[in-house]
């Protein structure tokens, strides 16, 4: 796994700066416009989208979907605002919100990619797509487990994170596609209860738009091979 953590961190730079971009512009169209040789596509759903136009159309029947890397924004603090030392986070409470954050990633990717027919598999193959996924920039609201007794925290939004894939054919490794993608937590306007159930439940809602934009796409890919 030691070998990921490098393009992770050059992907969460790279991605930090391209939304960053985005948003100064007002305008998600603008900013870069090719990555790695990849080229920006316009998309409705999600902010950011590179594909290569050169790529081979090939209809994938699966994925092997490696496990998330998830990383926590620079300047998330968990125990901001705690006056309790009993209530504070230490580094194994964060390894735990990283483990339910990745479970929930894997369970929802499963499920949304089932509905077209679509499987999770662990060995590479002719048609299997291989997506390398990270959360970088994670920061929750209120990441307390919400454990009887503990104080209520109120909140206007849970949080934010952003997403990054990765697609490549998983036997010959070319980068096929990155795509890139921000999203906050619930925005009420108002104070509202926020604890450990309503962290995850927005966090399900942002991954199952990423995971129904990857199954989107690979269904077009297949109508349009389908098509030759």
């Amino acid at each position: 796994m030691s070998h990921k953590r490098p393009l992770i961190a050059v992907l969460s730079a790279v991605c930090v700066a391209l939304l960053a971009g985005c948003a100064s512009s007002g305008n998600s169209s603008r900013g870069p416009q090719e990555w790695d040789g990849l080229v920006r596509r316009p998309d409705a759903r999600i902010d950011a989208v590179f594909v290569r136009p050169d790529a081979e159309l090939v209809a994938f029947r699966s994925v092997l979907l490696e496990p998330v890397q998830i990383s926590f924004a620079p300047n998330f603090d968990p125990n901001q605002g705690r006056r309790s030392l009993s209530g504070r986070l230490n580094a194994d409470d964060l390894a735990a919100i990283k483990e339910r954050l990745a479970g929930l990633f894997h369970e929802t990717f499963r499920t949304e990619l089932a509905r077209s027919g679509y499987t999770l598999v662990d060995v590479p193959g002719p048609e299997t797509l291989r997506v390398t996924p990270a959360i970088i920039n994670l920061f929750i609201a209120a990441p307390g487990d919400g454990s009887v007794g503990r104080s209520r925290v109120y909140t206007t939004d849970s949080g934010q994170m952003t997403v990054v894939l990765e697609m490549r054919d998983s036997v010959t490794g070319e980068l096929l596609a990155r795509a890139v993608d921000g999203r906050n937590g619930r925005f009420s306007g108002q104070m509202t209860w926020t604890n450990r159930q309503t962290n995850m439940a927005d966090a399900q809602h942002a991954i199952t738009i990423w995971a129904r934009a990857l199954r989107n796409g690979m269904d077009e890919v297949n109508a349009k091979v389908a098509a030759k």
